[in-house]
Formats: structure tokens, C-alpha cells, sequence
């Protein structure tokens, strides 16, 4: 089967290496977002599926705007291409495009559609708490995700996992997926089921105010949010932005399934039931463990964060290293 790769992000890897390593498919081109340029140096970075095609020699194209560009159009066209493989490619693509390949082109999207269509399923999926997640494959329209659907794969959340353990194991399971549905779909064995569009919601582009904590929320949302959209959450100490990178609810209803290091950590902890403050505010510190912050409803464990300038550090190092005391409040002006 012929296929042309639309990919941009780490997330779209495992997909592209499945499909080179499949002697049922070739990957005839990748068309990938042009190189950006990064903070540190300024250097024009080529994105991780354009590493992976540089590394198998197959031909890169990186249009500006895809559906303007002629010359990719023209391409594209010539390819007569079985099927175009659409995977965080991060452009919308025309209906003229969609409908090149001779059976479609197939879309990998991070979540259980209808559910979560958008841009950030990953994470606002674990920003609102889900318990299970998975990948859809669908044929794709010129609409946001709204395709007919062809295959799904389930997977569970963990209490710990955040937005990058989930995308990783996401396209792992995605690359699997995408195989199955293209040999499928190549021997007419699936049947597009098209989305209820009534019971769909939207991930939209995460937003720079999406970031900021509000210490008046539950420690369940609180928690929620900073594994969501990891590793970017940010408060205020001592006057300073604090970003936290990794939390725990406190309480029985969140023991379970705790790895064995973090079960561990009730052994240490005071009775929670004695303590409690304003939201924000430092409560507890424990040994070897870190601080045990109040919200809105529930106490919170700061299990890792990051300084201005610093590294991510372990909780117990924070407190150890700014000689951190209780009664000190977190987002206070």
C-alpha cells in the first residue's frame, strides 16, 4: 500500500515507524510543518518526523500553508498515493487534499471520539479528571475530527499519569492501530460509523491563562490540572512565579493503586483530619516527603517543582533548599 505520512510531533513517531517497518506499506513521502526556530540559540529545529524521514531518505515537504501551496498540491496528486496517513500534522487540510488518496485519508486522533475533538484531547481529558482515554482512527472531512470513525483502543489513567506519560503511551497504541485499520480498510473488512455529533465536546489550544493555579479549587482539580497540561502550571511564592510539576491528593479516596514508593509516604504523614488552612497555604511539611499545601477543598502534596531559572526539583529538596515554613502561602500577592 502507498502511503504518504502527515506527521509533525514526537506523538506522530511510533505511527511512521510502524509503517516503515511494515513490508505491507510504502511510505512514498512525509509532509511535515517547516522547521521552527527555539529559544535557546535561536536555531531553526527541524520537527521529529522530519528526523525520522531524513534518517530513512524519504523526500520532506514542508509547505507554510499546505492548501496554497501548488507545488505540494501538484505532488501530492502525482503520487496516486493508496491512502494519506494524517497523525499532529498541525494543519487543516482541504477536502481537494483528503479526497487524493484512493481510499482516503486516515486520521490518528488522542481520544475516545466524539469525545474530546481539537486540538488538546491528551490533556484535557486528564484536566477533567477522566479515568480512561485511547486512540480513534477515522476517515477524515474537512470539519475538526468529525470523520466517520473506523477502529478505537482503549487505555486506562493512572492517579500519576500527566500529559506527556499519556501522549507517549498513546502512540504507541496509535501506531498499532493505524496498521490494523489500513489492512482493514484495504480489504473492505470496516465499516465507517459516523460520530454523534450531540454527545461530542472540544479540546481547544491551551491557552497561556489555562496555566495560572487557583488554590480556592479542590485539590482534585488542582492535581488534575497540573498533570494535564504538564509541565507548565504556575503559582506564586514569595512574590515569585513557581511552577509545579508533579502533585498528589491526600486522602483515602487517592490510595489506591499508588505505587509502592508513594504508599510509603502515608506512613510518614500526620494525621490529615488535624490539619487544614486557607487555600494555598503551606499546612504540613514532612520529612524526606515535602509540603502539603491547602486548596478549596482537600490538601495537596507538592511532589516536584521548579524555580524560575532552576531544574525540577523533588519536593523535599524545594523545602530543604528556600528553608520553607508552614504558614507560608502559595499565589498570594
Amino acid at each position: 500500500m502507498k502511503i504518504v505520512f502527515f506527521g509533525t510531533p514526537e506523538f506522530a513517531v511510533p505511527t511512521l515507524h510502524k509503517l516503515l517497518e511494515n513490508p505491507n506499506f510504502d511510505v512514498l513521502a512525509v509532509v511535515t510543518q517547516p522547521d521552527k526556530r527555539r529559544e535557546r540559540g535561536n536555531k531553526l529545529t527541524p520537527s521529529p518526523i522530519k528526523n525520522v524521514a531524513i534518517a530513512h531518505n524519504l523526500p520532506v515537504w514542508q509547505p507554510e500553508r499546505i492548501k496554497k501551496h501548488t507545488e505540494t498540491l501538484t505532488q501530492l496528486k502525482q503520487l496516486n498515493a493508496d491512502a494519506f496517513v494524517v497523525v499532529a500534522y498541525g494543519q487543516i487540510l482541504s477536502q481537494k487534499i483528503l479526497d487524493m488518496p484512493k481510499l482516503g485519508s486516515v486520521n490518528v486522533h488522542g481520544s475516545i471520539l466524539p469525545q474530546y475533538r481539537g486540538a488538546a484531547p491528551i490533556q484535557w481529558c486528564l484536566y477533567n479528571g477522566e479515568k480512561e482515554t485511547g486512540i480513534t482512527t477515522m476517515l477524515m472531512d474537512a470539519g475538526m475530527d468529525t470523520g466517520a470513525m473506523l477502529l478505537k483502543a482503549t487505555t486506562p489513567i493512572g492517579l500519576l499519569d500527566n500529559a506527556d506519560d499519556l501522549a507517549q503511551r498513546l502512540s504507541v497504541i496509535g501506531g498499532d492501530l493505524l496498521i490494523e485499520t489500513l489492512l482493514k480498510l484495504q480489504h473492505q473488512e470496516i465499516q465507517p460509523i459516523p460520530q454523534d455529533n450531540t454527545a461530542a465536546t472540544y479540546a481547544s489550544l491551551i491557552q497561556k491563562e489555562d496555566y495560572a493555579l487557583d488554590w480556592s479549587r479542590s485539590a482534585w482539580q488542582l492535581h488534575n490540572q497540573i498533570r494535564g497540561f504538564y509541565p507548565n502550571c504556575t503559582t506564586t511564592f514569595r512574590n515569585q512565579p513557581l511552577k509545579i510539576t508533579a502533585s498528589l491528593p491526600l486522602g483515602a479516596a487517592y490510595r489506591d493503586g499508588l505505587p509502592p514508593e508513594l504508599e510509603k509516604i502515608y506512613q510518614k504523614l500526620p494525621d490529615l483530619s488535624n490539619i487544614s488552612g486557607s487555600p494555598g497555604e503551606v499546612v504540613s511539611i514532612t520529612k524526606g516527603v515535602g509540603a502539603i499545601a491547602q486548596t478549596g477543598e482537600g490538601l495537596l502534596l507538592l511532589r516536584e517543582v521548579q524555580l524560575p531559572g532552576k531544574r525540577p526539583q523533588a519536593g523535599w529538596d524545594f523545602v530543604n533548599g528556600t528553608r520553607l515554613a508552614v504558614g507560608e502561602v502559595l499565589g498570594g500577592s
